[in-house]
């Protein structure tokens, strides 16, 4: 057997190999990570069920300045959608809200077209933690066929995805909690301008009565 046969065949068995080891592996999938934000929960959904909001805090926004976007149906809540293609950093694919129940769940319908075609789920959960914060929980879930066990056999996916989540939350928080801080001080700066409209009007001296009014001249008699 020439040496090119050989190598073929040692190819082909660890080909054989890989793909029989991968079929072993779940048939699904779950990456989850999770943020206490500073922020009241319904400013944080703000920022979950707008996606034109998403450019602020996405971890793939930042890899390709020129992704093309499009947006369809509702501004917000479910049925609203998102659709990108970028460069192979981010491929391309769609993502439509499925459920909104303001401000503690969102979910959505993941759908991946390149660089290689599947589905997920992703949902986000907020657990308001007081009036001030909230614990947001971002989780993907989806069934793994044999490419993505195979993909799954040379890439650590939860640590893959779990990493981007990772820097989405953290851009989340800082977001959110810029916005809390400005509706903080613009709460602030109207009830001080309440109260201080209020001492000006106790402060303002009462009005000057009204002088009395002269006598009516005696009616005159008639002769």
């Amino acid at each position: 057997m020439s040496i090119l046969k050989k190598v073929l065949v040692v190819l082909v068995v660890i080909v054989v190999g890989v793909i029989a080891f991968a079929a072993t592996r779940p048939d699904s999938y779950r990456v989850e990570r999770s943020q206490k934000i500073q922020a009241p929960a319904a400013v944080v959904f703000a920022q979950l069920d707008d996606f034109k909001a998403w450019q602020a805090w996405s971890p793939w926004e930042k890899r390709d300045p020129n992704m093309k976007k499009t947006y369809e149906g509702p501004a917000r809540g479910a049925g609203a959608s998102y659709a990108w293609q970028g460069n192979d950093k981010v491929g391309e694919g769609k993502m439509t809200i499925t459920d909104a129940t303001a401000p503690t769940a969102i979910s959505y319908r993941l759908e991946f077209i390149k660089p290689f075609a599947s589905v997920a789920a992703t949902t986000f959960t907020l657990q308001p933690d007081g009036d001030k914060a909230a614990n947001v929980t971002w989780a993907m879930s989806g069934d793994n066929n044999l490419i993505g066990k195979v993909f799954g056999v040379f890439m650590n996916m939860d640590k893959m995805i779990g990493g981007d989540f990772e820097t989405g939350l953290a851009g989340l928080k800082s977001v959110s909690e810029a916005e809390a801080a400005k509706a903080e001080a613009a709460a602030a700066a109207a009830e001080a301008a309440k109260a201080q409209a209020q001492a000006q009007a106790a402060a303002a001296p009462a009005p000057a009565a009204p002088p009395p009014a002269s006598p009516a001249p005696p009616a005159k008699k008639k002769k």
